[in-house]
């Protein structure tokens, strides 16, 4: 029902087997990375790929995997962030935590 949901908003929706193998484009396409940094993601073993013949294959499960966890490491520094601030007395904001899901 999300894909209804995200098509009446008039946003596009594409329907992946969560097994299904990316190309390091359409990889770095998903997580909004450079092709350049997301080769040095996979070199530095970040996220799991494996080769065919000679190129670079990434299981959409696995980056969405890296996805989930940086993007939750984001809202955490974030809201690590703001607490921070809000100690200081530089920032104050109600609505911050109004706004997470």
């Amino acid at each position: 029902m999300e894909a209804a949901t995200q098509l009446a908003k008039g946003n596009s929706v594409f329907i992946l087997h969560y097994e299904q193998e990316l190309t390091t484009q359409q990889a770095a396409d998903l997580l909004q990375v450079s092709r350049p940094y997301l080769g040095r993601l996979l070199e530095e073993g970040k996220i799991r790929y494996h080769l065919v013949r000679s190129h670079r294959r990434i299981r959409l499960s696995d980056g969405l995997d890296y996805k989930n966890t940086r993007d939750s490491l984001q809202k955490a520094n974030i809201r690590e962030m703001v607490r921070g601030s809000e100690s200081l007395g530089l920032y104050e904001s109600d609505d911050f935590y109004e706004r997470e899901p």
